[in-house]
């Protein structure tokens, strides 16, 4: 390791020394599906246990009402878990925010509920790398700081939700608030197996349209109906014309459908999109209302709109690229090369860079295919990850974030 001072070498011994692996293994034994009402309620328990080392209020926050369109067409509240935050020292000048999410993808029933060892390095199992991990990596980091006194007069937020695998529609006002004020934050979704981390995101809207038609017999008079799921299927080929560069469109399902003998009259589209840009985000929503009047008009239907941009793009500004070369700096000080790249995928570091918050949103363990049952931890990473995060908190508390009055 390059340079680093007797305090900084004692603050990584402590953070590589938190029993990280443990907590993964039992925190991923817990099935925490975004769904799972009963087992994000049993890991959010889990969380504030381990959480209340650090000092400060732990609260669990009641999530906000979200509404979803059914495969009926009718618009439901969808139940949410509730949401971790702690805040720790919140009169403090100079203040951070660190978030995370509890939930996975893998439902209650899904097959993938085991953890294993792939390997004497590796870990497999449902959540070990996105984010178990790095919950227990921001954890380590946090907890080797509050014994430095660099780090005694900053405060900080830390943010757990449970709906982050669905885009935090019921976290979202938590997160804004969260990030008000702050001088830098840090979300811990995993790094490539290499450590490379994401730069620049694009944003991404979900959208459902509800088409609605009028029913007629397929045979005796078929002129009369207006058919919903031909307006669905020519909506979804115009958003999909319409999209270029800059603007991804994923048309992914159609609800509805009648029996083979009637016209149906009720279909719902489902279709995402992925603005490189503001402007872009903005073309997009033009393209939605365009094409939806034109569609309505040509087959005669009624359409309604349901959703929109829940994650904006993310840009590498000038003050994020400071915080990213704060971090690179620190893992070369560690023996460690970090680098970032461009990536089409979204989290909540989006929502946090759009308060004016610079954000690194990928500083938990090395990994891979996640979303999968094949997901997997490095193990070595989490010492690794639990160190950077050490170190670079603690030059931020000194003062070493260029460009911004740290």
């Amino acid at each position: 390791m390059n340079g680093l001072s007797s305090s900084e070498q004692a603050l990584l011994e402590r953070a590589s020394a938190a029993p990280m692996l443990g907590q993964v293994q039992k925190w991923a034994a817990v099935n925490s599906g975004s769904r799972n009402l009963a087992g994000l309620a049993i890991i959010a328990d889990l969380l504030a246990g381990a959480f209340s080392v650090l000092p400060g209020e732990i609260q669990l926050i009641a999530p906000k009402d979200v509404d979803s369109v059914s495969p009926t067409g009718h618009v439901e509240l969808l139940r949410h878990g509730q949401h971790l935050l702690l805040s720790v020292r919140p009169s403090a000048g100079r203040r951070l925010l660190l978030t995370g999410h509890m939930d996975t993808v893998f439902p209650a029933d899904h097959a993938f509920q085991t953890v294993r060892w792939a390997d004497a390095e590796t870990l497999n199992g449902p959540g070990v790398a996105d984010m178990k991990g790095g919950l227990a990596v921001m954890l380590a980091a946090l907890q080797a700081l509050e014994s430095s006194a660099d780090f005694a007069d900053v405060g900080y937020d830390v943010v757990i939700n449970s709906d982050e695998e669905l885009g935090s529609l019921s976290s979202a006002g938590l997160l804004r608030n969260a990030a008000q004020g702050k001088l830098a934050a840090f979300t811990y979704e995993p790094a490539l197996p290499d450590g490379t981390l994401a730069g620049a995101r694009a944003g991404s809207g979900n959208f459902s349209v509800i088409v609605t038609g009028r029913s007629a017999h397929a045979g005796r008079n078929p002129e009369e109906g207006r058919n919903a799921l031909l307006a669905a299927a020519d909506l979804a080929l115009r958003l999909k014309a319409g999209s270029g560069a800059g603007l991804t469109c994923n048309p992914s399902r159609i609800d509805g459908g009648a029996p083979n003998n009637v016209v149906p009259d009720k279909a719902i589209l489902r279709v995402n999109f992925r603005p490189r840009t503001a402007e872009a985000e903005q073309f997009a929503q033009q393209l939605i209302n365009r094409s939806i009047a034109d569609v309505s008009r040509d087959h005669d239907v009624t359409m309604a709109v349901h959703g929109g941009f829940g994650r904006p793009p993310k840009p590498i500004d000038d003050k994020a690229m400071n915080l990213f070369r704060l971090v690179r700096q620190c893992g070369s000080d560690l023996g460690l090369q970090i680098e970032w790249r461009d990536t089409g995928g979204v989290c909540d570091g989006n929502n946090i860079a759009a308060c004016g918050v610079p954000v690194v949103d990928t500083m938990g363990v090395r990994g891979g295919s996640i979303h999968s049952d094949g997901e997997y931890l490095i193990v070595e990473s989490l010492a690794e990850r639990a160190q950077l995060s050490a170190l670079t908190l603690l030059r931020i508390a000194q003062g070493k974030l260029q460009g911004r009055l740290a």
